[in-house]
């Protein structure tokens, strides 16, 4: 199950970040370039508002010294390369969630160990936080750039297919996510229940806030409807497989890894839930103009 598992998510992933890919084109990437701000507040807001919240939420909830650790874990971590394929999902900002998405795991390289020191300030003690460079580096490379290059590549050489396709696509989308997830429960179930009744109220509050933080940057940063729900994705989707990175092969600690996997089983479903509301207003707003 496990070896099925290991080649199964990474393939999915690939093939989900191509679909992405077939809905760009040059044009996507330059509307984003004509847009420093926004691009600047999806960058800068998670790294300013992130920390403190979860610095908050262990001042409120007291969790356990590893669920602690877990919680700002995530926060330090970049952006998730699902975050493409919640804004593809909606029929946001697929371009700026990709920029956004790349230009997070190359600065993680810099704000991780900075946010690490923070945290020591904040609450007395050291995580020994640290970037994993070799592993953001190839995971740009090789499931962020490639799939998304080989999209582009298919959309340019038939043109029409992805848009003929693309409601059977987002289906497909869907459907591939719903697998993904039930994928990383089968494998992380046991480890999932470990401290279920902390760990679960603790991910909904950081998603939840998460999401309305990234909603309100973009509002401020005067945003397109599309692009607010992007920073949406942006804000709430984190690098878990980062994350578990750091805790199991840097710092050894295999306990620190639990609070990424419930914060994954957390954030897909409300994702989940934010891309059907959105669709559902878009349509409205479609009918009534």
């Amino acid at each position: 199950m496990k070896t099925l598992i290991d080649i199964t998510v990474p393939l999915l992933t690939f093939v989900l970040l191509g679909m992405v890919g077939s809905s760009l084109d040059r044009s996507d990437f330059a509307r984003v370039g004509r847009q420093p701000r926004i691009v600047l507040a999806g960058l800068a807001g998670p790294i300013l508002f992130l920390p403190p919240l979860a610095v908050g939420l262990v001042w409120i909830f007291r969790p356990p010294p590893e669920v602690e650790a877990g919680l700002l874990l995530i926060a330090t971590c970049p952006i998730g390369g699902i975050s493409n394929i919640y804004s593809y999902l909606a029929g946001a900002s697929t371009a700026l969630s990709v920029i956004l998405t790349g230009l997070s795991s190359l600065l993680a390289v810099l704000t991780i160990p900075v946010l690490d020191r923070v945290f020591e300030a904040a609450l007395g003690r050291s995580f020994g936080f640290t970037a994993p460079t070799g592993l953001l580096i190839a995971q740009l490379a090789a499931m962020l750039a490639l799939p998304i290059a080989t999209g582009m590549w298919i959309r340019q050489q038939w043109p029409s297919a992805p848009e003929r396709y693309r409601a059977s696509l987002q289906r497909l989308g869907f459907g591939a996510i719903a697998v993904l997830l039930g994928l990383v429960i089968v494998n992380e179930f046991e480890r999932f229940l470990v401290g279920l009744s902390q760990t679960v109220p603790l991910a909904l509050a950081f998603v939840g806030a998460s999401m309305l933080a990234g909603w309100l940057v973009g509002s401020a940063a005067g945003a397109t409807r599309g692009d607010r729900f992007t920073l949406v994705a942006e804000f709430a989707t984190r690098n878990v497989a980062i994350a578990a990175a750091i805790a199991v092969t840097l710092l050894d600690r295999l306990e620190f890894a639990i609070f990424a996997t419930t914060y994954f089983l957390t954030e897909v479903p409300l994702m989940l839930a934010a891309i059907a509301l959105f669709r559902g207003s878009s349509r409205a707003r479609l009918e009534q103009s």
